[in-house]
Formats: C-alpha cells, sequence, structure tokens
C-alpha cells in the first residue's frame, strides 16, 4: 500500500462558525482571521494505492457551481485536484473506488461533473466505485433545514443515478472493519449522522482521515466544536473517545481541513488531550 496526500483546493470560512461558542480571543491563537472573520481552510484528500485498486478519500469541492456559489467560499491557491494527481502520475480514470466520509459540499462536490456541452450531470470519475452508508445516504437526501445548503443533490443523486454507488456494511458499530476497503472505520455522528473516518494501517503507523470531526489543529481541546455541528454535545463525546484513543495509541491524524497542517499527534496532559505534534506528509512517511 503506498498513500498519497491530494490537494484539491484551499477556501475560507467563517471563523466563528468553525468555533462554535469559543471566543475569537481564543481560536484565533492557532487559526488567525482575515479582515472579514475568515480563517484558511484545506481540501486535502487521500489516495490510496492497494494492489489494483487506486481508492481515492472525499473529492473536494469541485467547480461545477456557479461563480457566485463559490464567491461565498473566497478560494484561493493553485491546487487542484487533477494536477495533484497528476504529480504523482495518476488520472481520475484511474480512480477505482471514491470513498466518501459524508456528503456536504465540499468533501462530495468533486464526484460529478457537467458534461463536455454541459448538459448534463455525469460521475467525475467514471471508472470508480462510490461508497458511503446506507444510514448517511438517507439523511443526505431528505437534508434538515440546518444541513439542506450543505447537501446539495446535484452533488448526490447523479451518483445513485449512475449505478455507481455503493454502500458500506455494519454502520451500526461505533468502529469496525471495512471488507469492501480493507481498512477501518470509526464512525461520528455528532457533525452530521454516520460520518465515516478511516483508520489506515501504514508503515507501522495507524493514520487517520480526520475528516470533520477534527476540522484543525486548532480544534483538538474538547469544547473546540464548529458552529456547522448537528449535535454539538454528541461530537464532544466522539471526540473525547477517539482522542483518549488517538493519544494511547499514537495515532497520526491526517487533517483534512487544516489548510496548514497535513498531519498531527496528540498527548494526554492535566488538562485533558492536547496537540502534541504537527507534521507534513512527507516528513514522516518519505524521510
Amino acid at each position: 500500500m503506498t498513500l498519497y496526500p491530494i490537494e484539491t483546493g484551499n477556501f475560507k470560512l467563517d471563523g466563528g462558525a468553525m468555533f462554535g461558542v469559543v471566543p475569537k480571543v481564543l481560536w484565533q491563537k492557532t487559526n488567525p482571521a482575515d479582515a472579514n472573520n475568515q480563517i484558511d481552510m484545506g481540501a486535502r484528500s487521500l489516495l490510496i494505492a492497494d494492489k489494483d485498486r487506486l481508492i481515492l478519500i472525499d473529492t473536494g469541492l469541485g467547480d461545477k457551481q456557479s461563480n457566485k456559489f463559490f464567491s461565498h467560499y473566497h478560494l484561493w491557491g493553485d491546487f487542484s485536484l487533477d494536477s495533484s494527481l497528476a504529480q504523482y502520475g495518476f488520472h481520475r480514470d484511474d480512480i477505482t473506488d471514491v470513498f466518501l466520509t459524508h456528503l456536504h459540499f465540499d468533501h462530495v462536490g468533486g464526484a460529478i461533473q457537467w458534461n463536455k456541452d454541459k448538459t448534463f450531470l455525469e460521475p467525475a470519475f467514471k471508472n470508480a466505485t462510490f461508497w458511503s452508508n446506507q444510514s448517511h445516504w438517507d439523511w443526505a437526501i431528505h437534508p434538515n433545514p440546518r444541513e439542506k445548503a450543505s447537501f446539495l443533490s446535484e452533488n448526490i443523486l447523479p451518483i445513485q443515478e449512475s449505478g455507481q454507488l455503493k454502500f458500506i456494511k455494519n454502520e451500526s458499530n461505533r468502529q469496525s472493519e471495512s471488507s469492501e476497503l480493507n481498512f477501518g472505520i470509526f464512525y461520528a455522528s455528532g457533525h452530521t449522522e454516520k460520518q465515516m473516518l478511516p483508520m489506515l494501517q501504514y508503515k507501522g503507523k495507524t493514520l487517520v482521515f480526520m475528516a470533520d470531526l477534527l476540522p484543525t489543529v486548532g480544534h483538538v481541546p474538547l469544547p473546540y466544536v464548529m458552529g456547522y455541528d448537528t449535535r454539538p454535545l454528541l461530537t464532544m463525546t466522539e471526540k473525547e473517545l477517539f482522542l483518549q484513543q488517538a493519544a494511547e495509541n499514537k495515532y497520526l491524524l491526517f487533517m483534512q481541513h487544516d489548510a496548514h497542517h497535513e498531519l498531527c499527534t496528540v498527548q494526554q496532559t492535566e488538562k485533558g488531550v492536547r496537540l502534541k505534534e504537527t507534521y507534513s506528509f512527507t516528513e514522516i512517511f518519505n524521510s
């Protein structure tokens, strides 16, 4: 198995929304805001090359929405999914599986694209199976008012219509092994119903793709929970359980949304679990 970090693009979100009830005077120490109170966000995917499979975890925002839509998210930087794949000698048509941690637009937007004539929407990965789970899929296609703006039908329904959609089994467990994709999954429902965090054994380490359970390294303290979470108290319970596990077992945490830190570790302190160190992917795995 070989892992590759895939930068799909950067954007910005309101810092207050990203940190909920935590005062700005505290969160801006780790996540400084610009003049519009917005903080830097990444959309970092992970590519798994394992024997004859090429598995992409999440797809970023994509590019099919209108300029007005993207103006709300202030895209910045030069990254793109295609250029990041090409950096390692891959093309999107090589992808055999797309694993979707959840179906919010910044995770699934790149899964669907316009055809050449912009007359209909089609899968952006024509040779891939798309993986979700039944509970989250049902939650997303019948969205609650809180998440309706994040579950965009044009990102989701074409996946099912393509016939390329499959569901992961064993979603009733907090943590389980995926027989379909050969890695572990930690399920978290505080942010949204049945979000899936891949847990990979790689070069003697456990690497966990954090998705939105831990958006940035600034979110490690337990009360630092996003205002976007549908069940913030449940997020705190899930974070506490996971971070204790991560500290005890020295997990490497792969940060999807932290624009400036790819990997981090955590440790137990008198104040609870806190950030230990941050690393680049190359620093850990290519040294």
